[in-house]
């Protein structure tokens, strides 16, 4: 290793990443807290509107909406429904990275589905937010508090977002999952073990696992910004336990795809592995060679992990034992 190299692209070894590391502590109050986000946030109807129609596929409608978030502010998502509404069979809401999104993710979305591409509070830049959209800005937003804290806003938005999905595609109900990756697939852990509309997760290379190995090592994600924000403020490390994914983890107990990778520069892998080895359920694990990583490699790798979580989805009950 030298000053060229840093340590954030440490490659672990797959022997060392399938040994479970030693479960992070959980804060007094976890269940009690989500259980209270989720019916404060998750519980009731939720408002939303259609803000335009756009290009359509050959399969799908698409319209982008916004809905009333759990921060107080409008949010966007994008929304994809079959044109024959009796063609719906499943529905999809799909959690983004720290890129943020500017549409839906079309390859994502087979014939039968009715899907929610939905904006993270704040990431989206049209519409008002008081939460900031660079990512080194935005995972330290509210982070004062437990009750504050963006990613708290974050999750709560994916139950709202599924039940606008389920107001504009009922039928969709009858089995609805969950995909996301990165940030998206670190707030999908905490945020589905409390709402029981889900019927499967897939998460791919999710980040906010066990912040005790998160916080012990640079990264090129925001979690550097996190690590160097407790050098100065200590006090916050409760907060981050209360948003911990290999903690939530382990009260999720659908069926659920994880796709870790065993080099990330951003991710720290122990982190991604951890949530997996969280689960008390039904799981798959899906090893990448690597994650947020550029270039040809990268991008293959993206794609692999990508048609693991649509055969995941798609797969029969039967199949999944």
């Amino acid at each position: 290793m030298t000053h060229d190299q840093p340590e954030e692209m440490t490659e672990y070894s797959l022997r060392e990443l399938l040994t479970p590391a030693p479960a992070p502590a959980e804060p007094d109050g976890f269940d009690a807290f989500w259980r209270a986000t989720f019916e404060e946030f998750g519980a009731g109807p939720v408002g939303w509107r259609l803000e335009r129609e756009l290009a359509p596929t050959d399969a799908h409608r698409i319209t982008e909406i916004r809905f009333d978030s759990s921060a107080g502010e409008q949010a966007v998502a994008y929304v994809m429904v079959p044109h024959a509404s009796e063609a719906v069979r499943r529905g999809l809401v799909v959690g983004h990275g720290y890129g943020g999104r500017t549409g839906p993710d079309l390859d994502r979305v087979p014939a039968d589905t009715a899907a929610i591409f939905p904006c993270a509070p704040g990431t989206h830049t049209g519409v008002d937010s008081r939460f900031p959209a660079t990512p080194d800005q935005h995972v330290l937003a509210g982070i004062e508090h437990r009750d504050t804290y963006s990613h708290r806003f974050t999750a709560a938005d994916l139950w709202r977002a599924a039940t606008a999905l389920l107001d504009i595609a009922p039928t969709a109900s009858d089995a609805l999952d969950y995909s996301g990756g990165s940030f998206g697939g670190g707030i999908g852990a905490l945020a589905l073990p409390w709402d029981a509309r889900f019927r499967r997760a897939a998460l791919d290379v999710p980040s906010f696992g066990d912040h005790t190995i998160r916080l012990s090592r640079r990264c090129t994600g925001s979690g550097e910004a996190v690590r160097q924000h407790l050098r100065a403020h200590p006090e916050v490390r409760s907060v981050l336990d209360h948003h911990d994914a290999a903690i939530a983890a382990r009260r999720l107990r659908i069926p659920t795809l994880v796709s870790a990778a065993v080099l990330d520069p951003a991710v720290d892998p122990r982190g991604q592995f951890a949530v997996y080895h969280a689960l008390p359920g039904s799981r798959r694990l899906s090893v990448r060679a690597c994650g947020h990583l550029d270039g040809e490699i990268g991008q293959l790798s993206d794609r692999l992990a990508l048609q693991d979580n649509i055969d995941f989805l798609a797969l029969p009950d039967d199949r999944l034992a």
